[in-house]
């Protein structure tokens, strides 16, 4: 007779609600030692929510949870690190103020009153090295850029050595390079005994990551399948209940009048340091030009500048037919140009307020919202009624809290109500970031709709095949740099990959 094997971890009937939805429906899951599981579903299905409990940040409202065969009370993420469970989160759980060392080592019961920093950075730098995740120790965590704060929150769970890793998301601001990276970490954990769920919408990370795959639906388990044994489109299809196309056809390139142009632009970054040297290029009405580069090049400061958030030390930015160098960013509002930021939780969205508040910010100031200095609420409540229907918002009401919303559904949030906001020139920093893939399908043919309806794009991805499938031309960015501009159709994913290395574009041809 067989012996029984015993699940690494086993959650069985777990249930989560909160205000007008249920997020987790009478849920079972069972991880394996040296087993990676995917966790799939559309933005809203339950996921995070399900691995929140695992990890102590919720409480279940039913159901209970089995660590190598025994109960296990968890009440708080410290009671889950005991059981060497460690998650990184989608949105970060980071403290801002304080260095990467400090929030490496922050909570951690078994440091001394003073830590020995020294003997924290030499290991810190070791991890980094060990799995190419590299990070400034000393910085501050808001002087990094999201990818960095995302390989912080990686290298904190692999400094805690964790037994059991929940990733939320992990992939989401790395090159495919650093994805491959972190693919080859996890095999390598497994073969130690380790254990992991992997929560992501990109299929290829699916069938190169996991062993299994589990699939919620409106908070339920609607698959389950040993990853061998599907497909990205059979699962794709699992998870929003229809065929998803993974190619967009785009009608052909046709420019107009130049929308948005930077000439010899240079900003310095939230550390006094040049993060945009030299920056020169023109997008035309009716084109995408995708940016793309590895996290911490520039992106983030780039768009500041564009958007008037950041200014810039040298050169001119014209909008249009007018200077608008380091004018304010109602200025550059009111010349048309949208912005998706690529920190959605901190500055595309206030969490406190309702989802009709959110997508009003752009159109308040003026009909048909207000009235001179007054409000008109039935009609925001009617805008944002037309705008959640329209971009599929997964929200109980239009009064809801936006931090009660999944984060692909802030996003999508986001998405509405700059995409109504945008006449000129829309600002786009990895837009379809943390969204499944219909949702993802959704941007990219919204994106592709307002370069055809006559708007420029300034679209940023670190995702080469979205960038490759979406822009017309595509321009690398390292170091603040403008490393070579290309023209889509013609552009060499490995010549990209070279100059997003670093490497001139002569030494690439």
């Amino acid at each position: 007779m067989s012996e029984t094997v015993i699940p690494k971890v086993e959650m069985r009937g777990i249930s989560k609600s909160f205000p007008g939805v249920l997020a987790n429906d009478c849920v079972d899951l069972m991880l394996h030692r040296s087993e990676v599981l995917a966790l799939l579903g559309e933005n809203g299905a339950g996921k995070s929510t399900l691995m929140n409990v695992l990890c102590g940040l919720y409480r279940p409202d039913k159901g209970e949870i089995y660590i190598n065969g025994s109960y296990a009370d968890i009440h708080s993420p410290r009671d889950a690190q005991k059981y060497g469970i460690g998650m990184v989160h989608q949105n970060f759980k980071l403290v801002d103020s304080m260095s990467v060392l400090e929030n490496i080592i922050l909570g951690l019961k078994d440091e001394p009153f003073i830590p020995d920093f020294k003997r924290v950075r030499q290991r810190l730098v070791d991890l980094a090295a060990q799995y190419h995740l590299k990070v400034d120790p000393n910085a501050n965590i808001w002087q990094l850029s999201v990818g960095e704060q995302q390989r912080v929150e990686i290298l904190k769970l692999l400094y805690r050595n964790a037994e059991i890793l929940i990733l939320d998301e992990p992939t989401a601001v790395l090159t495919p390079q650093e994805s491959h990276e972190l693919s080859r970490v996890v095999h390598a954990m497994k073969q130690e005994g380790k254990s992991a769920v992997f929560i992501t919408h990109k299929m290829e990370e699916v069938m190169e990551f996991s062993d299994r795959v589990m699939v919620l639906r409106k908070g339920k388990v609607v698959a389950e399948a040993r990853t061998a044994d599907t497909t990205p489109k059979e699962l794709a299809r699992m998870m929003v209940g229809r065929e998803v196309l993974f190619q967009i056809e785009k009608k052909p390139f046709c420019p107009g009048e130049v929308v948005l142009e930077l000439s010899n632009i240079d900003a310095l970054g939230d550390r006094g340091l040049l993060a945009l040297n030299n920056v020169s290029f023109q997008l035309r009405a009716g084109e995408i030009l995708g940016i793309a580069g590895v996290a911490g090049n520039g992106q983030r400061e780039l768009a500041e500048v564009v958007t008037g958030l950041r200014r810039s030390t040298k050169g001119a930015l014209r909008i249009g037919n007018k200077d608008m160098t380091n004018k304010s960013p109602l200025e550059i509002i009111r010349q048309g140009v949208a912005h998706i930021p690529q920190d959605r939780s901190s500055v595309g969205a206030v969490g406190d307020l309702s989802v009709a508040s959110n997508l009003a910010m752009k159109q308040y100031r003026s009909r048909p919202l207000a009235a001179g200095i007054f409000l008109l609420p039935k009609r925001i409540v009617d805008l944002a009624r037309a705008l959640i229907e329209k971009f599929h918002i997964a929200t109980p009401s239009p009064q809801t809290q936006v931090k009660f919303l999944s984060g692909g559904n802030v996003q999508k949030t986001i998405l509405a109500r700059e995409i109504g906001a945008a006449r000129t020139v829309m600002v786009a920093v990895y837009p379809s970031r943390g969204l499944d893939v219909g949702a993802t399908e959704t941007v990219r043919r919204q994106l592709i709709n307002q370069r055809d309806g006559g708007l420029g794009v300034l679209f940023f991805s670190e995702d080469l095949d979205e960038l490759l499938q979406v822009s017309d031309r595509i321009a690398v960015l390292f170091e603040g740099r403008i490393m070579g501009i290309f023209d889509a159709d013609k552009a060499d994913i490995e010549q990209i990959g070279m100059l997003m290395a670093g490497m001139s574009k002569e030494a690439t041809a």
